[in-house]
């Protein structure tokens, strides 16, 4: 019984870090249509930032807040000069040059900060408690309840709130939300903005558990897409969920199924992703897009 609370518990702790990364890419594609594969080097260089003013003797809690600040402003300069010149056009030129991105932002971090681990504080401390006969980490206890508050607080925004909704309907058709006379630029900036505040929040919650590196959410970027997929993009609740389903399941198949091990625990999400696709194409949460002809 303890083994199996053990890896339930440490399965919600791995999906955490998925879901903060697959929150800001549904934030992003939520605003503007787009899905952003440079997200997660986004969060990676802004934990970067939040790391420098540690250094310039920030207290951890004001080197975080100044990094959001930061990295809003980002995300805009970054929506406005470089991604609004492809937006409209085709989606897969677009998609490129997120991966473009996401390159030029590795070796950047990499080039000012080297490619060596790097120590970064937790906001929580590092203590453990039991819980039916498991070790449960404080601090990724801590994690799960930050990005529980985040999924709540992006439905609310994203449902109950006038920019919220300005933001969809930007996304679903910017033509008709500037006949509306919604801003749109200025939405568009918005929406980056967001979603770069809030891979800042992801890097640092992150950062702590994998040493903070240029390529610290190279792996957490793939399962984030897998929960994206398998949740559905419409549904920030739904990513959350099926990110902590993956980590749950890959971590029980890696001990309780021996012909996959620790080895494939890998490919049980995208089996399972490969099952939903075909039963449910929008995802297990996500709504299906009906198109009038």
């Amino acid at each position: 019984m303890g083994t199996f609370v053990q890896l339930v518990i440490d399965g919600l702790s791995a999906g955490s870090i998925y879901a903060a990364l697959a929150l800001a890419i549904v934030l992003v594609n939520q605003a503007t249509g787009l899905i952003n594969f440079a997200q997660g080097g986004m969060a990676v260089l802004s934990a970067y930032i939040a790391y420098a003013f540690l250094g310039w003797g920030l207290p951890l809690i004001l080197a975080i807040v100044a990094a959001v600040v930061v990295s809003f402003a980002m995300g805009a300069v970054i929506e406005r000069f470089l991604i609004r010149r492809f937006e409209g056009g085709d989606p897969d030129t677009a998609i490129v040059v997120t991966v473009g991105l996401l390159t030029l932002i590795t070796g950047i971090a990499g080039w000012i900060w080297t490619y060596n681990n790097l120590q970064f504080p937790s906001l929580f401390p590092v203590a453990s408690i039991d819980v039916l006969g498991a070790v449960v980490s404080v601090r990724s206890l801590g994690t799960t309840v930050v990005i529980i508050a985040i999924m709540v607080l992006l439905q609310l925004v994203f449902l109950r709130t006038k920019l919220g909704l300005a933001l969809r309907a930007v996304a679903d058709n910017p033509q008709s939300a500037s006949f509306s006379g919604l801003p749109v630029g200025w939405l568009l900036m918005v929406g980056w903005g967001m979603a770069a505040a809030l891979g800042a929040v992801a890097g640092a919650l992150v950062a702590p558990q994998l040493t903070l590196t240029p390529g610290m959410m190279d792996t957490a970027l793939v399962y984030a897409l897998a929960a994206i997929i398998l949740g559905g993009m419409s549904s920030p609740l739904g990513v959350v969920i099926a990110a902590w389903l993956i980590g749950v399941l890959e971590n029980l198949a890696a001990v309780y199924v021996p012909a996959i091990g620790h080895d494939l625990k890998i490919a049980v999400p995208f089996i399972l992703i490969f099952v939903v696709l075909i039963v449910r194409p929008q995802g297990l949460f996500g709504r299906k897009v009906v198109v009038r002809v």
